[in-house]
């Protein structure tokens, strides 16, 4: 099986069903539209009868005129033809007006449908475990978010009103149709036979399209992203020719299968409309034939090949428009599987969560902890140490040894396979997570700040905090003479990635929003990594300061920055192989005192 009809809904009906559950907020405006479709149908379907009682009459007039040898002129009167004239422009009239109503609230309804849905992927997004970001690049997750979205808001205000008003107006059409003539209506309708089987085989061709191009457009989207963001690396190691090679290519894919996408939806139309043009000159000349014969009059002709247009026309509209409801439907399949991932272990109910002893003593435990990234592969097999309270604990070992997954266990970003993690006794796995990190304070390797003011991303951690407080910590961190430095110092406005200020000053921003907030246990990866050594140094002093009478947890890479720490944890292949303070393991001569002298080899 090809790749772009793995990715064809593989159930749409299902699908369909649990788009339309969406709606359900929206039964009045829908109610409303179902009511503006059934008059603007009644109305279309009643002008084209109506024109031929007044067809008729004129030409019964104009006969009659020409036959008493005087001109013709338009009767007022009563049983003249002048009243049913301005009675099928009001017809004509209502019809327009129901279309508008029914088209404007539609736009309603489905402007209404994309926000709820943005919003439930935005709640899932923030429930969703890191393992789900693991696997997923935020090019694709993002094309969900958008193109996918943008597709089912388009075909649901136009695609999906013209489907309901074409299927409505062909049913009730038709109607009348065989009513006026059986034999002309089945000649019709064996052209719009042929039509429908050709719109069947366009249709399942352009299922498979339609989804091999949203696969394409979301990772030329991922490869945008990724290659924006390390537009420095790309450039330090003169790659711009292959990055640029690479985009080139997943962009003429791109355009490959679009241009093959929209060839086939855009040439629906034309054809079915040459299908149905044939027909209507088939129609028209044998409704001649029936006219001259005596068998219809002129009035019921004209009314004829307007309903035989009006049937025609939504058919062409419900043949392109099932097409785009298709892709839509691929598109509605992605947004829920999105929706159906699985989410972080639930917290416990409110009532029923443990809580830390207040004040919270910062005692840490792991009880022959297990974990495994996948559960057929386990990394921790079995982890266990203490962290007392107020005691630095530094985390060591070669890349890839374990060391940020045992912090991300600590905060629960990962749920662990076996064993426990106790805070102060309680067991971090009855405590709300909310609970949990609010007793925390991260100071991560690669550094994160958003859109908005200097003040604002150090007080991320506490919104509430005066000007004093941020200013303080900031000076704390080592960080406030060059913030007032900037153009409107503490004011001053930062990019979504804060590409006006250095590495180290990104991380001095970082640090001095944890010293903010001032939590109880702080955690330190890699916190000084992009500083020069003086101001290395006199963050040292200020974490001192900061980390007495504080459990933390320090991962470092330069061993000397954490000779003082009470107790070092070695790790390797995921669990600890040794442990102790740093004089002890140096007189051990195991793999920590191998590693600590190599970097003076």
């Amino acid at each position: 099986m090809e790749e772009n009809e793995l990715e064809a809904p593989k159930d749409a009906m299902g699908t369909a069903k649990r788009l339309f559950a969406q709606l359900k907020e929206q039964r009045v405006r829908l109610a409303i539209v179902a009511a503006s479709i059934l008059l603007f149908t009644f109305f279309h379907i009643a002008a084209p009868m109506y024109s031929a009682i007044v067809v008729d009459a004129i030409w019964n007039a104009v006969q009659a005129a020409w036959k008493a040898g005087t001109p013709y002129a338009l009767d007022w009167n009563a049983g003249g033809v002048g009243w049913p004239i301005v009675t099928l422009a009001v017809l004509y009239a209502g019809e327009a007006a129901f279309y508008y109503l029914q088209s404007y609230l539609m736009a309603s309804v489905a402007e209404n449908l994309n926000l709820s849905l943005r919003k439930q992927i935005s709640a899932k997004i923030q429930r969703l475990p890191l393992r789900f970001f693991d696997r997923n690049k935020p090019g694709e997750v993002l094309s969900k978010v958008t193109n996918d979205l943008d597709r089912i808001s388009e075909v649901m205000q136009t695609g999906l009103l013209r489907l309901i008003t074409a299927i409505t107006t062909i049913t009730g059409s038709l109607v009348i149709m065989i009513w006026y003539s059986w034999l002309l209506t089945l000649v019709f309708l064996c052209f719009m036979a042929f039509s429908l089987w050709v719109t069947k085989l366009v249709a399942r061709k352009n299922l498979e399209v339609a989804s091999a191009r949203q696969e394409t457009v979301g990772e030329l989207t991922g490869l945008a992203e990724e290659y924006y963001k390390g537009r420095n690396i790309i450039k330090a190691y003169n790659r711009e020719a292959d990055s640029v090679a690479a985009m080139e290519d997943a962009a003429e894919r791109t355009r490959r299968v679009a241009q093959i996408a929209d060839f086939i939806t855009m040439s629906v139309n034309p054809l079915i409309r040459m299908i149905s043009r044939f027909s209507q000159m088939f129609v028209m000349v044998l409704a001649g034939w029936m006219v001259i014969g005596g068998r219809m009059s002129v009035g019921v002709a004209q009314a004829f090949f307007q309903y035989v247009i009006q049937v025609s026309e939504p058919m062409t509209e419900a043949s392109y428009m099932i097409n785009s409801l298709q892709s839509a439907l691929a598109s509605a399949e992605r947004t829920f599987a999105l929706l159906d991932e699985d989410e972080e272990w639930p917290d416990p109910a409110p009532e029923l969560a443990a809580h830390v002893p207040e004040p919270v003593r910062g005692r840490v435990v792991f009880d022959h902890v297990r974990f495994g990234y996948e559960p057929d592969k386990p990394l921790m097999k079995d982890v266990s140490f203490v962290a007392e309270p107020g005691r630095k604990i530094a985390i060591v070992g070669t890349t890839g040894a374990g060391k940020t997954t045992l912090i991300n266990l600590l905060m629960r970003f990962y749920e662990i396979d076996g064993g426990r993690i106790t805070l102060d006794g309680v067991n971090t796995a009855d405590m709300t997570r909310g609970e949990l990190r609010r007793e925390f304070g991260m100071v991560l390797q690669d550094t994160w700040l958003f859109g908005g003011t200097v003040a604002e991303n150090l007080a991320y951690g506490r919104p509430d905090a005066t000007r004093e407080q941020i200013v303080a910590a900031a000076k704390a961190a080592r960080a406030d003479y060059f913030i007032r430095t900037l153009p409107h110092g503490y004011d001053t406005m930062l990019d979504n990635e804060a590409g006006n200020l250095s590495v180290g000053q990104r991380q001095l921003l970082t640090i001095a929003r944890v010293f903010l907030v001032d939590p109880p246990i702080l955690i330190l990866d890699e916190a000084t990594s992009s500083v020069d050594t003086r101001t290395e140094a006199e963050i040292g002093k200020a974490m001192a300061r900061l980390m007495a009478g504080r459990t933390s947890f320090v991962i470092a890479h330069r061993l000397s920055t954490i000779r003082d720490a009470d107790l070092i944890l070695y790790m390797e292949h995921g669990d600890i192989v040794e442990m102790g303070d740093h004089h002890s393991l140096l007189a051990a001569g195991g793999r920590y005192a191998a590693l600590y002298n190599s970097q003076f080899a």
